[in-house]
């Protein structure tokens, strides 16, 4: 056994940076585009094969560009990813009610203060677009 340490990256370490290379882009970006953005010696093949799993999971969309696809995230930051991850993983349970209640309970202090608030405000949107808060 090798002491040489692995040069694989962590789990999803390599979704993050090119959703982040798209983000900062403000634009539909090519695997290709991607890959020249990154610059860190990634094969165009694995740039397109992490593309394609944003993809499946909803976190970008394509549009044809020539013979290849042109990729824009579909989520605005990375609090929009974990929170399409967070609906994802509810989601995927028939008793919402019981991971919601779970979840809740497990909140700090602060993050329940903060969600109370946030529920306060009305809404499952903006709160920015209700008129005032909501009524018991």
């Amino acid at each position: 056994m090798s002491d040489v340490p692995s040069a694989r990256r962590p789990a999803g370490e390599l979704e993050a940076e090119v959703l982040a290379t798209l983000w900062s882009a403000h634009r539909p970006l090519t695997p290709q585009d991607v890959q020249a953005a990154l610059g860190d010696g990634l094969a165009r093949t694995t740039v397109a094969t992490i593309l394609a799993r944003l993809h499946e999971k909803g976190t970008v969309e394509r549009t044809r560009a020539g013979r290849a696809y042109a990729y824009t995230p579909t989520v605005r930051d990375p609090a929009g990813l974990a929170a399409r991850r967070m609906h994802t993983e509810l989601g995927r349970e028939a008793d919402r009610s019981t991971v919601l209640a779970r979840f809740v309970s497990d909140l700090s202090a602060e993050d329940e203060r903060l969600l109370r608030e946030l529920l306060g405000d009305g809404a499952a949107g903006d709160p920015a677009d209700t008129p005032g808060p909501a009524t018991p």
